[in-house]
C-alpha cells in the first residue's frame, strides 16, 4: 500500500539560539511533532547576519540532535571535551541522554550557511543514558545512484539500491531512524519499500514533488507528513529537486517538552531544570 501526503506543516521563519535565522516545520508547536520526531529546522542564508551569533552553550537532556550541513563551516563544542567541525555535507549525531551542555558556532564570516537539525525522541528507558557524540564526514556517508537517474545519500539505517543494500554510518536506534537526502532530475520518480509500521515524512529543500497515487504536491520549505502504508512513491516536479526522506519507530510515549528538555513526566522536567541550576545535569 503506497503512502499518501496527509498532513503539510509549512516551514514558518522564525529565530533560535542568539538570533539565528531558521525555518521550522516540525516542532512549530506541541501538535506539530510525528512520533519520534520532536522538530526539523532549515537553517540558510547568505547573509552572516542570520546566523553569525550562532548557538552559545545551552543544555539538552531525553532526546538526540542530528545537524547536516548542506553548506558553511559550523563547529561544536561540548562539556565532554568533544570538538567537531561540520563542513559541507558532514553530519553530527549527538546523544543528550541524561544531560549534554554544548555550542555550535560559525566558522566563517560570510558566504553561505546552510543545512538542517533534527529532533528525534529517546525511549523512556533510554532518556537518562550518558550523553554521546559522533562526527560524521561527508566522505563516510554513502551516496547511491538511482536506477531512473538522481542519487540518494543514506545518512541513518540502509536502503535498497540497484539490488544492493546501502547502509548509512548510523545504525541500531530503538527508533529503527531512517536519515535518507535524495536528489531527483525533473519527472523522475523514485520508489522504495519503508517498515508498515514507521512514522514518515517528507522535507522538501529544493523544488516541488508530488506523492503517492494521488500525486499530491509538497512545495519547497514544507513537510509532509505521510499516511500509514509499506511503498513510497515520489515524483520530481521540478529541475534538480531535493527532499528529506525520515522515518522511525513511534514510542509512542507521553512527551513533556521545557525548552531544550523533553521528557515523560513534570516531574522529570522539574528534576532536569534543578539539575541544571544545581551543575549536574551533565554529571556522569
Amino acid at each position: 500500500m503506497q503512502r499518501q501526503l496527509q498532513q503539510i506543516l509549512q516551514g514558518r521563519e522564525t529565530s533560535d539560539g542568539a538570533g539565528v535565522r531558521i525555518k521550522r516545520s516540525l516542532g512549530q508547536h506541541p501538535n506539530a511533532r510525528f512520533d519520534p520526531f520532536l522538530m526539523l529546522d532549515e537553517f540558510g542564508s547568505n547573509s552572516a547576519d542570520d546566523y553569525i551569533a550562532g548557538f552559545p552553550a545551552h543544555p539538552h537532556r531525553g532526546f538526540e540532535t542530528v545537524t547536516y550541513m548542506l553548506e558553511g563551516h559550523m563547529l561544536h563544542e561540548d562539556h565532554m571535551g568533544n570538538k567537531g567541525h561540520l563542513r559541507n555535507g558532514d553530519v553530527q549525531w549527538m546523544t543528550a541522554g541524561r544531560g549534554i551542555i554544548h555550542s555550535e558556532m560559525p566558522q566563517q564570516e560570510h558566504g553561505t550557511m546552510r543545512g538542517f537539525q533534527l529532533w528525534l525522541n529517546l525511549p523512556a528507558a533510554e532518556k537518562m543514558k550518558p550523553a554521546s557524540y559522533r562526527d560524521i564526514a561527508a566522505a563516510n556517508i554513502p551516496v547511491a545512484d538511482l536506477p531512473q537517474g538522481g542519487r540518494i545519500k543514506v545518512i541513518a539505517n540502509s536502503a535498497f539500491v540497484n539490488g544492493k543494500i546501502v547502509s548509512g554510518p548510523i545504525q541500531g536506534l530503538t527508533t529503527e531512524a531512517i536519515y535518507w537526502d535524495v536528489h531527483l532530475p525533473e519527472q523522475v520518480e523514485f520508489h522504495h519499500a519503508l517498515p508498515e509500521d514507521h512514522n514518515t515524512f517528507l522535507y522538501v529543500y529544493e523544488g516541488d514533488i508530488a506523492i503517492g497515487e494521488d500525486k499530491r504536491k509538497l512545495t519547497q520549505g514544507n513537510a509532509g507528513l505521510l499516511s500509514k502504508g509499506d511503498q513510497l512513491s515520489v515524483q520530481a516536479l521540478s529541475a534538480d529537486t531535493r527532499f528529506l526522506v525520515i522515518s522511525g519507530k513511534p514510542l509512542k510515549e507521553p512527551i513533556v517538552q521545557y525548552g531544550p528538555f523533553v521528557m515523560n513526566t513534570t516531574d522529570e522536567i522539574e528534576q532536569a531544570i534543578q539539575d541544571y541550576r544545581a551543575g549536574t545535569l551533565a554529571a556522569s
